[in-house]
């Protein structure tokens, strides 16, 4: 099921700050749904971003009320890495600080890389 379109992982992501947010993803051939929590099942934000001849678009759906610049990279990123559709939702419940987004970043690019490398 691992290699499968639709396939799902879960993780629970924890900064050095002590704040701990849950990162669901769902792939698909041409692309993947990134999800980003903290504390609650809520969506938050939302951005999606399309590659396509190594050029990257993104679009926000929802705009972040603290953290625009960060979701938009998150999905730029994963569009270009996966060459095909990103959807990225973030839901915090304050600013996040830059130890939050570099354990949310590393653990995004460790789970897309290990994805993309799965598939070659």
């Amino acid at each position: 099921m691992e290699n499968e379109p639709g396939s799902r992982l879960d993780k629970v992501v924890s900064s050095s700050n002590g704040r701990s947010f849950l990162l669901e993803t769902l792939f698909f051939q041409n692309g993947c749904f990134l999800i980003v929590k903290e504390g609650e099942q809520r969506i938050g934000a939302i951005s999606i971003a399309i590659s396509s001849s190594n050029k990257v678009n993104v679009a926000r759906v929802i705009p972040s009320k603290y953290d625009s610049i960060f979701i938009n990279t998150i999905a730029e990123k994963v569009s270009s890495m996966i060459n095909g559709i990103s959807m990225v939702s973030l839901y915090n419940k304050n600013q996040l600080q830059l130890e939050d987004m570099k354990a949310i970043m590393a653990e995004v690019m460790s789970i897309v890389g290990s994805k993309k490398h799965e598939e070659q």
